[in-house]
């Protein structure tokens, strides 16, 4: 796309060789010698940037920056004036202007200010897209699901929500949104957010069990040249970043002790501090927590301070199991059947009954990531247009008159790993678990982390399997 550069200067002999000097640079040039005729071309011409004198007769540049900025914020305006005085460029920068330059005007330092006018234009234009796309995925109507559970989830959703929007003053309730591994928490957050009186603003994801505990204080609260080793150069934290906005802070319960105090200060008192640096900073932002620990059993154990937990938790939003939520699995189902499908050119693929059976008993205990992932792979293993259970490689996790969501019912029966000529799959999960749990000599905290699962989930996969050593001792 070719890139457009509206030039506006009375003088035609400096206009004619900036014309000349922008097109043998790669753009396209157009020129004008007013301000008025400048803005009658504008919605025709469409420039990325555009340079302009100060001194223009009737509309000065400075009213012109104000007129085209109206029409199209995105746009860049460097002023070139002759008056090289403080109080110009300072109104030609309040007005708008990406930038400016003084006369004679210096080819080489023009071309390097029309480059980042135009990486600035495209960086934001890119910018834009992303929120824009992110936020029609992540509204509220965007949760999938019509369960009785998800129901209840998304009415809570919706009163807070509302209650936001008649707020008077500073400060919004923290959130706290618990569930399994797997549920959906962070689409509960973003619907929060994209939903929300802070729509425009920075949605900022950390995730507290990726980042070493060491280099979180840093990430979070920014620091300043030379507050440490490795600090070369004063850099922002991600609470700042998200200033006006939201900061979601995804697995909470796995942020370290000694960082709890900091982050329970700024929720009191909404001010950061970089590492090293005696200044504080207000700010205003809503903080989002989730985890699928449980946090009051923390509390009591000591890995987790008690005043912490009721200050993330003033609002509390449970999200379910997918194992509790009824036909929302087939819904689901088929929604990333029609996802995946067009995304490896398979439309209209359906599924067998037997499939939708399998869907149905299955417990997912991986809950919709695992539906997602499993969805994947039946698409790209279907055949035909009918995906079967051989297609999902998953098989019943409970007998047909079994209830909903037992997670402790026994592995349906197998012969070597194989089930009607199909991969067992939770046989196959099973000797893991067992593998592995011998290999640690039953270490939950060593098998959870060679396996990549917390140490919750290992123990629900220990019972939900009736795991014991050899020697029947119980863990």
């Amino acid at each position: 796309m070719a890139v457009g550069i509206m030039i506006v200067e009375d003088d035609e002999q400096l206009a004619d060789n900036l014309r000349v000097f922008v097109e043998r640079s790669g753009w396209e040039a157009s020129v004008f010698h007013s301000a008025e005729a400048a803005l009658a071309a504008f919605e025709s011409e469409q420039p990325n940037v555009v340079l302009t004198d100060h001194r223009l007769p009737e509309l000065t540049g400075i009213e012109l920056i104000q007129r085209l900025k109206a029409l199209d914020p995105q746009l860049k305006v460097i002023m070139i004036t002759g008056e090289g005085n403080v109080r110009c460029a300072v109104d030609a920068m309040k007005a708008g202007a990406f930038d400016y330059l003084d006369k004679p005007v210096v080819l080489a330092e023009l071309k390097i200010l029309i480059k980042k006018a135009i990486e600035s234009q495209h960086m934001e234009q890119r910018l834009a897209y992303y929120h824009e796309r992110e936020a029609s995925d992540a509204n509220l109507d965007a949760l999938i699901g019509d369960s009785p559970p998800m129901r209840q989830t998304k009415t809570m959703v919706r009163q807070l929500l509302d209650a936001e929007s008649r707020l008077e003053g500073e400060g919004v309730p923290s959130v706290l949104i618990t569930g399994e591994t797997g549920t959906g928490k962070e689409l509960i957050a973003r619907a929060l957010h994209f939903d929300g009186q802070r729509r425009e603003k920075p949605f900022v994801e950390v995730n507290c069990a990726v980042i070493p505990a060491h280099l979180l204080e840093a990430e979070l609260f920014g620091h300043e040249k030379g507050a440490f080793t490795d600090a070369k150069e004063r850099r922002i934290g991600l609470v700042e970043a998200a200033d006006g906005g939201t900061l979601f802070l995804d697995e909470i319960g796995e942020i370290d002790l000694s960082l709890q105090p900091k982050l329970l200060r700024l929720l009191e008192d909404q001010k950061v501090r970089r590492l090293g640096s005696v200044r504080e900073r207000k700010i205003d932002l809503r903080i989002i927590s989730a985890t699928n620990r449980d946090l009051r059993q923390m509390v009591d154990e000591g890995s987790f301070r008690g005043d912490l937990f009721f200050r993330l938790s003033i609002i509390n939003i449970p999200m379910p199991p997918l194992r509790e939520r009824g036909d929302d699995v087939l819904e689901l189902a088929r929604h990333f059947l029609a996802l995946h499908g067009r995304r490896y050119g398979k439309p209209g693929l359906r599924f067998s009954p037997e499939c939708e059976a399998a869907l149905r008993t299955y417990d997912w205990p991986g809950n919709v990531r695992e539906l997602r992932n499993a969805l994947e792979r039946a698409v790209l293993l279907a055949g035909g247009e009918t995906v079967t259970p051989g297609d999902m490689q998953i098989v019943c996790g409970r007998s047909a008159g079994s209830p909903a969501g037992s997670a402790k019912e026994a592995a349906p029966p197998y012969h070597d790993g194989i089930m009607r000529g199909r991969v067992n799959l939770p046989e196959m999960e099973r000797d893991a678990l067992l593998k592995t749990l011998e290999k640690t000599d039953w270490n939950v905290t060593k098998s959870a982390k060679m396996l990549g699962i917390t140490r919750d989930m290992l123990r629900y996969r220990i019972e939900k399997w009736d795991l014991r050593r050899e020697d029947d001792e119980r863990i």
